[in-house]
């Protein structure tokens, strides 16, 4: 009789992370799916289980390109356990796939309300506002559903579990099963030190990067000094780092490039005088005299007397 019995849901699931490790994605989603079927009766006490099941079960969709399918198993995830991290990011990156950039945007800016080191999620936040600029212009903020505020409790429980209880407010998520997506750098929550450490490692190596690329500014290089700049602000957002990349922007002409990089710049430091300059030149070769006159009256108020702005002014003027 003991070969007839059912699996366990846990058997069932440690199966589904095999097959799903051997790139089977196909029979790992028909695994999680039968642990499912065995947790359905057990309704609210097996809520984190079935949560991670869906979520797993989400990234063999991502994976075999059924984006819709995936989008459904996220928000089943959600709806039991709000605000995880893996079937927040799974969740964005088929909306993403499916252009759905509004709504991808959203889960990502989640995702950081949770934890601001996961650094998929800050490349997914630029990639959104790079596409939704291009797609909804300058007002693209305006067009976004609204973007849920994380409760405190949802970020401390997956920052560090207690000591009391090991793993009682730890997130189904970071348990020591191995799950698909292990090999993601968020399947783990990491120590706070470790966090720390790594920040600082990466602050150190964008600064490096930044200034590699003002030196190749200053051998006339821009083209790789760009190069340089996007590997430094794929690690640390900097507004010099994006003032420093536009201006090579400019030299290539690449203005709607310079443009997006001063307004990124701006959104860091709404005065910075260089973003205001540089973006009001390029918006000048884009033909957009009134938003580049705009910019030149808006630096003018920080620094009246700067005379590179008030010449580009009178040439505006007369444009």
């Amino acid at each position: 009789p003991g070969a007839a019995m059912a699996a366990s849901p846990g058997a069932l699931r440690r199966a589904g992370n095999e097959e799903f490790r051997r790139g089977q994605y196909g029979p790992a989603a028909a695994l999680y799916t039968r642990a499912l079927a065995l947790l359905e009766a057990s309704g609210e006490a097996a809520a984190e289980e079935r949560s991670v099941l869906l979520a797993n079960r989400a990234a063999c969709h991502l994976k075999d390109g059924a984006c819709r399918l995936c989008v459904a198993d996220c928000s089943g995830a959600l709806e039991l356990v709000p605000f995880g991290i893996k079937p927040l990011l799974r969740r964005a990156a088929a909306y993403e796939a499916l252009e759905s950039y509004r709504l991808a945007y959203v889960d990502y800016k989640t995702v950081l309300q949770v934890d601001c080191t996961v650094q998929a999620a800050h490349d997914g936040v630029n990639r959104m506002t790079k596409a939704l600029l291009e797609k909804d212009g300058v007002n693209w903020r305006q067009k976004l559903p609204p973007i849920p505020t994380v409760p405190v409790s949802a970020q401390t429980r997956w920052s560090v579990p207690s000591a009391g209880a090991p793993g009682a407010n730890a997130p189904p998520a970071t348990a020591p099963r191995a799950e698909p997506g292990e090999n993601v750098p968020w399947g783990r929550a990491r120590s706070p030190v470790a966090q720390t450490d790594q920040a600082a490692a990466g602050a150190e190596r964008a600064r490096t990067l930044k200034e590699e690329g003002n030196e190749l500014v200053k051998k006339g290089n821009h083209k790789k000094a760009v190069e340089k700049y996007s590997e430094s602000l794929q690690l640390r957002q900097e507004c010099a780092t994006y003032t420093n990349r536009a201006l090579c922007y400019l030299t290539l002409k690449q203005y709607k490039e310079a443009a997006q990089d001063c307004t990124e710049a701006l959104r860091l430091d709404p005065k910075n005088v260089k973003a205001l300059y540089r973006r009001a030149q390029a918006l000048k070769e884009l033909k957009d005299y009134k938003s580049s006159i705009a910019d030149i009256k808006s630096l003018l108020k920080t620094e009246p007397k700067n005379t590179a702005a008030l010449r580009l002014l009178q040439e505006l003027n007369r444009a």
